[in-house]
């Protein structure tokens, strides 16, 4: 008998519904504790209901931070700008040396691939010494470029879009040649229109790896002007009895925002990046 595709699984549903609430739970219960008094938090009277009366601490925090921190509304802005920086230099770098390893005829060309290949294998504290040696040497300590470029390199991202590249058929490549197309031409009209889908899933992806980043802005970086949101959420924390865990959640809420923003405006190309086949 053939089955009917019409009727509902009501057990992928179940696991579905599940599934949202386990993620959405905890953010809600930020979401609530945000809007109640500190000290009921402490003593851990935290109710699952929001208070609305308090929601004025969101634009509390959001324009004048808490004692010891920036306003949010800065946080967040360097946050986007590095995330935003991080995430477009790595696509640059890793889509100009994907396309030089597969179209480029050099030698040591598969010996430069490997290489970057091998640096997948060094995990970043094992480098976060020589970096910032090198960062300070250029002076990019406590400045807002220090905080991106180290982070622009991707052996994943270059991974990536090598295997991207070599999908491309061959006949596709000789037409463009025949053509008269050069180098720079090939890779605007061809190869970046085909991994658009591919550039913009992994867009935000690296988004938000960039806008989580902590251990390197907090050693790159001293001054109050240039902490990230993450930064400030820690430094927000400070001791336990004294620290404002309503500002702390609200804070944590608000950093929500960008990232889920991003992936929702981009929920269709980041989809298809991941799902599309060979072209």
């Amino acid at each position: 008998m053939r089955r009917s595709f019409n009727r509902p699984d009501y057990i992928a549903h179940t696991i579905l519904v599940l599934g949202v609430l386990l993620f959405a739970f905890p953010v809600w219960l930020v979401f609530a504790g945000s809007t109640q008094d500190s000290d009921a938090i402490m003593r851990g009277d935290l109710s699952l209901m929001p208070h609305l009366a308090n929601l004025s601490v969101y634009p509390r925090v959001l324009l004048h931070g808490t004692m010891g921190t920036e306003p949010v509304w800065h946080m967040l802005l360097t946050s986007f700008g590095m995330a935003v920086a991080i995430a477009t230099g790595k696509i640059f770098i890793s889509v100009l040396s994907a396309y030089a390893v597969v179209f480029f005829r050099f030698p040591f060309r598969q010996t430069a691939f490997w290489l970057i290949f091998v640096t997948l294998m060094l995990p970043v504290e094992v480098r976060i010494i020589p970096t910032y040696a090198v960062m300070a040497g250029f002076g990019l300590i406590n400045t807002f470029t220090g905080l991106w470029v180290p982070l622009i390199a991707s052996a994943t991202a270059t991974l990536l879009f090598r295997q991207v590249f070599t999908a491309i058929p061959d006949e596709l490549v000789e037409a463009a040649r025949i053509d008269g197309a050069g180098p720079l031409r090939f890779l605007r009209d061809i190869v970046l229109p085909v991994s658009g889908a591919n550039i913009a899933a992994l867009f935000v992806i690296l988004f938000v790896y960039g806008w989580n980043q902590y251990l390197w802005p907090l050693l790159v970086s001293t001054d109050p002007a240039l902490d990230t949101i993450v930064i400030g959420i820690v430094k927000m924390i400070g001791q336990e009895t004294q620290t404002d865990w309503s500002a702390v959640m609200a804070t944590a809420v608000l950093a929500l925002l960008p990232p889920v923003a991003v992936v929702v405006l981009m929920q269709r190309w980041f989809v298809a990046g991941l799902t599309e086949g060979e072209k």
